[in-house]
């Protein structure tokens, strides 16, 4: 994205892989819910979230060791102008699809046609900013775009590559379950059972086995995704033998569960991977686009009730920091107090319309850490009163007599967001607010979701050190009313919008960086999240035969737990 890549052209293997690493061996995750799709290019149903990085593949590889650097995967070669109003990529000669057949000019160009049309809401932000694409050559294929976006050239290396062979003139969004797309990846789903179990098989005719980009990579035989009700009953099976490996998010479990037998023998390791990526947010996302969650001042009474360092103690022994804003444990995350620099430059003309605490600073209340919450349960009265609620018998209700009550909306299979409503609960009941725990199963939680169908509910979005395009479809105006997109709080705002267009025009480093800045302090004094911890270390257990190279990559074990550089060795 800025300057030159860290790896040079003729480079053999990425600095975080062991480039001999040995290929066999067979590991079990395990997720929670089910699903009822195997396509997870499409908006209907709800697939494992894996398949994507096993099965399909772009012209383009990302390196987790650069916060937006991309090499060759299915393009041999990239090439673009200054300006990058194009950007023009030749395919791999040995491309192919898992079948043996070729992927081709006509299968790239095909892809992005039909991703624009019937793919999920993601894809739509990128199609929109292409002009054309056309066919240069046998193997070349160019993506010229219609708007000043420098990422462009890069979101156009990313798109999953799809057979044409396969979905010419056949329903690619509502495809039967028994219809896998077909992939160029490592691994082909060779079996399934339906919202039960997904069994992945390395491709022994991998076409891209030795490109630079995927030496010593994804090395398992097979790869088994069990399904589990909730994560108690996965973490069970976990101790019992049935999965290899699990991503711990609660440090006191981390520390007083993982004691088991098979960890005093050895059998399991306790591997625990720092990373230099940004917090995310993780918390209790209000739906602004309702009354009463449409008032700043309410959504400040929620974030001030939530009593975090009680709840903190409570759930996770207090080890773990609190996420102070979108981007916080990075270089990109806002700097406390007033605005400053280039930050204040992008904000100050934008004064009018910014909310309350931006310039000057606005942070997240911290309690004494008591059941009680005094402070907190004061400040948040004061600020419903404010805006037009009282609490005359001992029930917050406006000037109509309308109750404050709300539902909270949870997926089945989290027992520690339930764990969190249930006190968060009692904190408002002292408030006179009645939340009502809504639990509903994986694929209705999604739909209604997609539908933006809640007032309350929880929110994980994770972001990396290389924020573009995509945040529009997490906080522009235009996804706040585009259903399946990821804004799920309604953000609609003028500013958050010049300040997205900042960033994907930002023609270096320090631009860049302010005006992430920038769009952090605006989201976090906007308040529309009650944020929870943040994981500044990956915790994962795995068995013993699980190995990880010894030099880990800047963002740690990526974006989830993803066993890609890992291998397969009993000694």
């Amino acid at each position: 994205m800025y300057g030159a890549p860290a790896l040079p052209p003729d480079f053999v293997s990425l600095p975080y892989v062991r480039a001999d690493a040995p290929k066999g061996g067979s590991i079990t995750l395990g997720n929670t819910g089910g699903f009822d799709s195997l396509n997870p290019f499409v908006r209907k149903g709800t697939s494992p979230w894996q398949l994507p990085f096993f099965t399909h593949e772009a012209l383009m590889g990302r390196s987790w060791d650069e916060p937006f650097t991309l090499y060759g995967l299915l393009a041999e070669s990239v090439e673009m102008p200054e300006d990058r109003s194009w950007v023009e990529f030749t395919l791999h000669p040995d491309a192919a699809f898992s079948d043996g057949s070729a992927v081709t000019v006509a299968d790239v160009i095909f892809s992005y046609e039909l991703l624009a049309e019937e793919g999920h809401p993601r894809y739509l932000g990128l199609a929109g900013q292409i002009a054309s694409v056309e066919e240069t050559g046998p193997r070349r294929v160019k993506i010229s775009f219609s708007t000043d976006n420098r990422e462009l050239a890069l979101l156009a290396g990313m798109r999953p590559i799809l057979s044409k062979a396969q979905w010419e003139n056949r329903d690619f969004a509502d495809a039967p379950l028994e219809e896998v797309p077909l992939g160029s990846g490592p691994y082909v789903v060779s079996s399934f059972e339906a919202g039960r179990q997904v069994v992945l098989s390395r491709n022994p005719d991998y076409w891209g086995a030795n490109i630079p980009f995927r030496r010593g990579t994804h090395n398992f035989d097979e790869i088994r995704i069990d399904f589990y009700g909730d994560a108690s009953v996965l973490f069970e099976a976990f101790k019992a033998g049935e999965i290899s490996a699990v991503r711990e998010f609660n440090a006191e479990k981390w520390a007083r569960q993982y004691n088991f037998p098979a960890v005093e023998r050895g059998d399991v390791i306790k591997s625990e991977i720092p990373h230099q990526k940004p917090s995310g947010m993780t918390g209790f996302v209000m739906n602004s686009r309702r009354a009463p969650f449409d008032d700043w001042r309410v959504r400040e009474a929620m974030i001030q009730a939530f009593n975090f360092e009680f709840i903190n103690d409570t759930l996770t022994g207090g080890a773990q920091p609190r996420i102070t804003s979108y981007f916080s444990n990075s270089v990109l995350a806002m700097d406390p107090g007033p605005v400053a620099g280039q930050v204040a430059d992008l904000l100050t003309p934008f004064r009018a319309d910014l909310p309350p605490d931006t310039l000057e600073g606005y942070a997240l209340p911290v309690s004494d850490g008591s059941a009680r919450n005094r402070r907190g349960i004061r400040r948040a009265m004061a600020l419903l009163e404010e805006a037009g609620w009282t609490a005359p018998d001992g029930v917050m209700q406006n000037t109509d007599g309308t109750p404050l009550a709300f539902t909270l909306l949870i997926a089945q299979n989290s027992s520690e967001d339930r764990a969190v409503a249930d006190l968060y609960k009692s904190a408002l009941e002292r408030l006179g607010i009645e939340m009502t725990i809504e639990s509903t199963d994986s694929a209705q939680f999604v739909a209604r979701a997609n539908a933006f169908d809640f007032e309350m509910t929880t929110f994980r979005r994770a972001l990396s050190l290389s924020p573009g395009n995509e945040q529009r479809f997490y906080w522009g105006s235009e996804a706040a009313e585009q259903q399946g997109s990821r804004n799920l709080m309604g953000v609609a705002s003028p500013v958050v919008d010049a300040l997205i267009d900042t960033i994907l025009s930002a023609r270096g480093e320090d631009e860049f960086r302010s005006a992430v800045r920038a769009l952090d302090r605006v989201l976090t004094a906007g308040r529309y999240v009650i944020p929870f911890w943040q994981y500044t270390t990956g915790q994962i257990a795995h068995i013993s035969e699980m190995k990880y190279p010894d030099r880990l990559p800047l963002y740690g074990d990526g974006p989830n737990f993803m066993p890609e550089v890992w291998w397969y060795a009993k000694d």
